[in-house]
């Protein structure tokens, strides 16, 4: 639903690496400035167009005014999220040959831009059995990292939250991609609010939400957890079905919200909001202060 507009929305006094996902339109520089004005301390980015295999190549004054704007505004790109059309899980060899192009230009890219963390989905096994889904990514993930050994991204694998034949809903998805690589120390993940929900986990409660993060830390590990894409959930929890809410405005929950940004383990994990927006650039400031207040314990629950 269109987010209520709060009376005050000026940016945001963050002190945490906390932002949003920003658009690159005009050039991958204007993404920190149109973090900056929200308040943002830290961006995620996709670094060419994500609806398209190939993408132009940045230059080397496009890099030199990203990292120039990064210093100046005191944004951080913690993150550049691969393109779309990318299925690591593919088992037709074309898409399969294609995926695996894309997502090696992915990591150029992020490397060029010095970008710490590419986050990808999994992939869809199709009309693959879910071993077999799990085989594929990881196979692909092990020649990834073989044909770009220096790269210093950390390939960060995103929950899902399960539609159709979607890998990585389950923690144990994810370990199991993990554990069939051989340079695990190139992996990280990144833990999706509403996919996780999504997926049928009860992070909108102080108990469900606890008892989550201890499987997550048990299967997978919290060290391996990068950042969070932060956005409530239009959909029920388990409905399995990825549709992104305003902070506070879906079935996650304020209450929710505020244990996670509560907690002490987090405090210093990138927090990037994917909640819909405007063209103004309002609604992040509005979803940030949002959760700024829940840090501060001065929100009460809707």
């Amino acid at each position: 639903m269109p987010l209520k507009k709060e009376s005050r929305i000026r940016p945001p006094a963050l002190t945490r690496p906390w932002g949003a996902h920003m658009s690159i339109a005009g050039g991958v520089e204007r993404a920190v400035e149109r973090g900056a004005k929200a308040g943002a301390r830290a961006i995620q980015i996709f670094t060419k167009n994500n609806t398209q295999w190939k993408g132009k190549p940045i230059g080397e004054a496009e890099a030199a005014a990203f990292a120039d704007n990064m210093a100046r505004l005191k944004v951080a790109a913690v993150a550049a999220h691969d393109c779309y059309l990318i299925n690591l899980a593919a088992p037709d060899p074309v898409i399969s040959q294609k995926s695996r192009a894309a997502f090696l230009d992915e990591i150029e890219r992020a490397d060029l831009l010095n970008i710490p963390n590419l986050v990808f989905h999994p992939g869809s096994a199709l009309n693959q059995s879910e071993p077999e889904g799990i085989a594929r990514v990881a196979e692909s993930l092990n020649w990834l990292i073989t044909q770009r050994p220096a790269s210093r991204v950390t390939l960060a694998l995103e929950t899902t939250a399960g539609q159709g034949s979607s890998l990585g809903w389950r923690f144990g998805q994810i370990a199991a991609i993990i554990e069939r690589v051989e340079r695990r120390e190139r992996l990280g993940v990144c833990f999706d609010t509403c996919h996780v929900f999504a997926a049928g986990y009860p992070i909108d409660e102080p108990e469900g939400y606890e008892r989550t993060m201890r499987e997550f830390d048990a299967v997978i590990g919290l060290a391996r957890l990068k950042l969070f894409h932060m956005n409530d959930s239009l959909r029920e929890r388990g409905s399995r079905v990825d549709r992104h809410e305003h902070i506070g405005q879906g079935r996650i929950g304020l209450k929710g919200f505020r244990l996670l940004v509560n907690d002490p383990r987090f405090v210093n994990t990138p927090m990037i909001l994917e909640t819909p927006k405007d063209e103004t650039g309002r609604d992040d400031i509005i979803n940030l202060r949002r959760l700024m207040r829940l840090a501060a314990r001065q929100v009460m629950d809707e």
